[in-house]
């Protein structure tokens, strides 16, 4: 089944400040995962905790998780303090935005931040983000990044950001990409940071409606993160995203067909823009 965490009579979440919540879904990754888990331990800012869900892998991304696991059980943070490392096992497939919001829920960080299992950071990547957050003071950043090949080889392909980006324009461009996102758990409400579960663009759904409620997502243009194109990757099929994107534009964002046609058509260009 998957994993639910009891939320009954839950109160206000209680974060901990200058803690960052790394929340990395796992399913069938077993080619990249060392990468990934890697790129997390390397960080030159070590104030994290990582929550692991794997969703019914059939490969061997569990015993991937659970050998890595031990290798960390020594690690310390400068303050000799062990790392707060929990695995999740669902025992059917339930989906990406599932994996993340059992993530979400047992978060404690003040800071909430996405990498998917076939994807890696820069060591600086969080420690940069961090402080760019506290210079803004903002609620919602997003960094550039790089594509790299199946094989996890930089392209040399960047995609940069703008400065910021609001609702309006989000909908013209989803260049937000999932594993450079950081979020401010103080700011946004939890109810906005969960993901839904029935849509096929479900972490673009999420900024979409954090968004919506007027924040603005200001861009750090630095590549910090690797995203890698692979025929096995969640976004791989153009044709099922376009579909997902199409979706969230009549379903909801409640867009008239007309209207939705239009936006699909500009979003398009610079999907295809990007990755050209």
């Amino acid at each position: 089944m998957c994993n639910k965490l009891d939320i009954k009579n839950k109160s206000e979440p209680k974060v901990v400040e200058e803690l960052i919540s790394i929340v990395v879904p796992v399913y069938n990754a077993a080619t990249f995962l060392e990468k990934t888990l890697q790129s997390i331990k390397e960080q030159t800012y070590s104030n994290w905790e990582l929550f692991l869900i794997d969703d019914a892998s059939s490969d061997s991304s569990r015993i991937i998780l659970k050998n890595w696991l031990n290798r960390m059980g020594s690690e310390t943070d400068l303050l000799g303090n062990k790392k707060h490392i929990e695995l999740f096992f669902n025992s059917r497939t339930c989906g990406p935005a599932a994996a993340r919001n059992l993530g979400v829920q047992a978060a404690k960080g003040r800071y909430l931040v996405y990498l998917d299992a076939d994807d890696y950071w820069e060591k600086e990547k969080l420690e940069k983000q961090y402080r760019f957050m506290k210079q803004k003071d903002c609620a919602f950043s997003f960094t550039s990044y790089e594509f790299a090949d199946k094989n996890g080889i930089r392209t040399g392909k960047v995609v940069h950001v703008p400065e910021s980006i609001s609702y309006q324009k989000a909908l013209m461009n989803t260049t937000i990409s999932t594993i450079t996102v950081m979020l401010d758990r103080l700011k946004i409400p939890e109810e906005f940071l969960f993901m839904p579960e029935d849509c096929k663009r479900e972490d673009t759904a999420t900024w979409w409606r954090i968004l919506r409620q007027g924040y603005l997502a200001y861009g750090l243009d630095e590549v910090l993160s690797i995203y890698c194109r692979h025929k096995n990757s969640h976004s791989s099929n153009k044709i099922k995203a376009m579909i997902g994107t199409y979706q969230m534009y009549r379903k909801q964002e409640q867009f008239s067909f007309g209207k939705t046609i239009g936006f699909l058509a500009v979003n398009l260009f610079h999907a295809v823009k990007r990755r050209l």
